[in-house]
């Protein structure tokens, strides 16, 4: 950390976190067959939730130029669409289709958030970069080099949110998305050391985004689009950097005063848990089953256990007692009227009533018809949530990364359900075997409910075949998900 005077105009040597993203970034090799593995169910898994979000009028209203007609032939492509966009643009697209209804993968510990975003990113610059070099006789980049950016974004997101918390400083934790799509789409675009170095001090430089949006009175749909903001500002900064030779401020984060820890972090420093490797997307969560925010993954899980038990005695139920971690119940522990989807689908009460009376949990299930059931609100009014102190203490655990959550139902008889507790989802890297072929099936589901079946046959094909998809040219695979 820098000790400079706030009075002295000589530069220091760069923010030590700063250093260690640009040499991560640029130096480090990813050897972990695991890890790549891994990545190639999520990239699957991101593009299903990018078509599953087609279906929804509100997401594809944001899938535009900047201004109407601002098309570049020969650009970046947008999955489900015609478009050909500048790269920072098709970055925020992508980047909102994936996000659009919250069932992406997921990384949870000081910080949350779901580091498949960085993909907006990854892909439109991958793309843009790979038709210029064809129009320029050069060799396209392929899904290989996609997957490692990939690895490389996950883990620079994940390792920062391991020990800091920007939710507790009132920011949205788009801010790691921007940091890592900003420091692998500076080097993918060819960005040196410096360079990397200047884009990821012009991040931090930007703050954060205020979590309103995510939490009542306040919560809306920009929480589906943040990550789309926040990949296309990091297209911004890392063209800026390359291009116009912009230097870095290189105590961004130290400087007093000035700084980012000074002025956003109450002072404190980054902590780390560990250095740079392939940890995050050999742990990254998937949500396979729900499209619910993670932290209730498993309640619902355990409502969907109960529903057999309670579907015919809904109106004879007393009280519904849901233990969670603390992240789960500062968060989405929601109580009063929802005003919206994006408030349905971060409110523990709802996504527990849903499941218990239908036996389901599915996209259309934050609509406003289901929503005026009146079976819902009269469950989430019967409903307690408090955390589990042990569900919290693993929650933390880096060995464990468990997001435990019990319900039990109790009647008006004073009889009860059995209390039934999950400690880790389908999607936790624990459950893989039995995982992987849920995701398969949610990933052919999505495409088959958007693309013609000509495209969802040669897409599964490809993606059935490891080595074929690794080395395909990335403007060959986006090609693939054209659509007029």
């Amino acid at each position: 950390m820098s000790t400079s005077d706030i009075r002295s105009a000589t530069r220091p040597a760069p923010d030590q976190p700063l250093a260690d993203v640009a040499d991560y970034v640029l130096d480090y090799r990813i050897e972990s067959p695991e890890a790549y593995t891994t990545a190639r169910y999520m990239l699957m898994d991101a593009l299903g939730c990018a078509m599953l979000a087609m279906k929804f009028p509100q997401c594809v209203k944001h899938l535009a130029p900047i201004v109407p007609d601002a098309t570049l032939a020969r650009g970046a492509r947008v999955p489900g669409t015609a478009l050909e966009l500048d790269p920072a643009q098709a970055a925020f697209c992508i980047g909102t289709q994936i996000r659009w209804l919250d069932f992406n993968d997921t990384w949870l510990a000081a910080e949350w958030g779901h580091p498949s975003d960085n993909l907006g990113t990854i892909l439109a610059v991958a793309d843009w970069c790979s038709r210029k070099s064809e129009r320029e006789g050069g060799k396209p980049l392929t899904i290989r080099d996609v997957l490692h950016w990939a690895i490389k974004a996950h883990e620079i997101q994940g390792c920062y949110a391991l020990k800091n918390s920007f939710n507790r400083a009132g920011m949205d934790h788009v801010i790691l998305v921007r940091l890592a799509s900003t420091a692998v789409a500076t080097a993918m675009l060819g960005g040196n050391r410096e360079q990397v170095i200047t884009a990821v001090s012009n991040s931090w430089i930007d703050n954060g985004a205020l979590r309103t949006y995510r939490h009542a009175p306040n919560t809306g749909p920009r929480k589906s689009w943040a990550a789309g903001d926040a990949c296309r500002r990091a297209v911004v900064h890392a063209l800026n950097a390359i291009d116009t030779d912009e230097p870095s401020y290189p105590s961004a984060l130290s400087a007093k005063t000035w700084g980012f820890y000074d002025v956003a972090f109450g002072g404190k420093p980054f902590e780390f848990e560990r250095p740079f490797g392939s940890y995050v997307m050999e742990n990254v969560l998937f949500k396979i089953s729900f499209p619910a925010e993670f932290h209730a993954q498993t309640a619902v899980e355990c409502a969907m256990q109960l529903h057999p038990d309670v579907k015919d005695r809904i109106g004879e139920i007393e009280r519904i007692e849901i233990e969670t971690q603390e992240a789960g119940a500062r968060i989405i522990d929601k109580t009063g009227p929802l005003a919206n989807y994006a408030d349905r689908d971060h409110c523990i009460q709802y996504m527990v009533a849903v499941p218990l009376i239908f036996g389901r949990l599915v996209a259309d299930d934050y609509s406003d018809a289901v929503a005026a059931d009146p079976r819902i609100d009269a469950l989430r009014s019967r409903m307690t949530v408090r955390e589990n102190p042990q569900f919290t203490r693993d929650y933390f655990d880096p060995d464990k990364r468990y997001i435990g959550n019990s319900v039990q139902v109790f009647f008006r008889d004073g009889s009860s359900t059995q209390k039934v507790s999950i400690d880790y989802p389908i999607g936790h890297r624990r459950r893989r075997d039995e995982g992987i072929p849920v995701l398969k099936s949610k990933f052919q589901k999505a495409l088959a409910g958007y693309l013609n079946r000509t495209q969802v046959d040669e897409i599964t094909r490809i993606c059935e075949n490891e080595s074929l998809l690794d080395a395909m040219p990335v403007s060959d695979f986006m090609r693939l998900f054209v659509r007029g």
